[in-house]
């Protein structure tokens, strides 16, 4: 997955694209479908090594790059984070999922602690992005939050499936782009799963 998000990468950037966003946990299966505690050793450090090969490729495209990832903070103290990193390959910091949800297929609880950043915005190279997490576009305030504080585009990596809120998709991201006065982008999961 790194290596082909990679390629994904180098080909947005070979078309023009100056920021590029990947869906929620890019760089493996999205395990809350199950609870699993082997998926724990998924978990790394942010910064950390997958950062860190990404702030090279920034680097070198000269793209800002949103990277999410499965954070282990500390033994055992687990996030779903992004970590946003700027044109120039600079780490810039990383959002943490605030709202976790724990339903059927979604078991994110087992998983993930509630995010304790806020939502910070980044000054970026090519303006200021805000990063809210799938579940968290369901909530008004973090959308808010973030216009308040001047973000210019905020993305909202998701892991979701077709069919489970496709009207909301509609309505949400629209209403909040409309509503705070900034760009959205909803990256979201491809492909089959078994």
């Amino acid at each position: 997955m790194i290596a082909k998000h990679e390629q994904l990468t180098r080909d947005a950037a070979a078309q023009g694209a100056d920021i590029i966003c990947f869906q929620e946990l890019f760089n493996g299966p999205y395990f809350g479908i199950v609870q699993d505690s082997a998926y724990y050793a998924y978990a790394e450090q942010v910064p950390g090594p997958t950062t860190e090969r990404f702030q090279k490729l920034a680097e070198e495209l000269h793209m800002v790059i949103v990277l999410p990832l499965y954070e282990e903070d500390n033994t055992g103290v687990l996030y779903n984070t992004a970590a946003v990193i700027d044109a120039d390959g600079t780490y810039l910091g990383k959002y943490r999922k605030n709202h976790i949800p724990h339903v059927d297929r979604f078991w994110e609880k087992f998983y993930f602690r509630p995010g304790n950043l806020g939502w910070p915005v980044f000054d970026t190279a090519v303006g200021k992005v805000g990063v809210t997490i799938c579940y968290d576009r369901h909530f008004p305030e973090g959308w808010r939050v973030l216009g308040l504080a001047g973000a210019e585009i905020v993305l909202n990596p998701n892991a979701s499936k077709p069919g489970l809120s496709n009207r909301l998709w509609e309505l949400e991201q629209p209403a909040a782009a409309a509503a705070n006065g900034f760009f959205v982008g909803v990256p979201n999961r491809v492909g089959e799963e078994t």
